[in-house]
């Protein structure tokens, strides 16, 4: 068994680690979106490749907090943030898989033109990946207040998500041959409002661990 300074070196090197998937996966949403704006199939190629490294790294961390709760019989606070860190690593997958089928979308669109400039998809994706690198240092920061501020941003993801349904509904109603592109526009549009969803999931479980309060952010 781990001495009490060695359990608390493991739970920072655990913290270490989902910052490095939290990096992987911000990198995914970075790449989608790219590749979506310069239409780029390559690009789109290497996230979806890429995804089976998140699915293996969240893997590599479960089976880390599993060791540890089965061979350290961790205190109640300890046993708190291990099984925090259990959510953030699926909500962190759920946020790649989202990148993926930005990816996706992406290829299925590759020969059309795109029915207006990509302007408020970039944007949200930008706003999405501050929050996911926000959110995660405020994780393994144990930082409340920090969290509720990441928490707050999301806000402008659901406004910018309202007034892309707004826009694409009009082009699709004035113009019915564009309404399968606008469908697949709007899937991403919400995909990107999901992941500030996800990331307001892991800033409610950072208030709980620092003030034992469950809060809805």
């Amino acid at each position: 068994m781990y001495s009490r300074q060695h359990f608390d070196e493991a739970l920072r090197e655990l913290n270490q680690e989902v910052l490095r998937m939290g990096t992987l996966v911000e990198e995914a949403l970075r790449k989608s979106v790219k590749a979506l704006v310069d239409k780029n199939p390559a690009l789109a190629d290497e996230v979806i490749a890429g995804d089976g490294d998140i699915d293996n790294f969240q893997l590599e961390i479960e089976d880390t907090c599993t060791v540890l709760i089965a061979t350290e019989q961790p205190v109640a606070a300890d046993l708190r943030q291990i099984v925090a860190t259990l959510n953030v690593l699926n909500d962190l997958e759920r946020i790649g898989d989202q990148a993926v089928h930005i990816a996706e979308v992406m290829k299925r669109l590759y020969d059309e033109p795109y029915m207006k400039p990509l302007i408020d998809i970039p944007r949200m994706a930008e706003i999405a990946e501050g929050m996911i690198h926000d959110g995660l240092t405020a994780f393994v920061n144990n930082d409340p207040r920090a969290a509720e501020r990441v928490a707050a941003r999301d806000d402008e993801l659901d406004e910018l998500h309202a007034q892309i349904l707004r826009e694409l509904l009009t082009y699709m109603m004035e113009d019915p041959g564009k309404i399968g592109q606008g469908i697949n526009l709007l899937f991403l549009a919400r995909w990107l409002e999901r992941t500030g969803d996800h990331v307001t999931n892991i800033c409610e479980r950072i208030v709980f661990l620092a003030t034992g309060k469950h809060v809805t952010l």
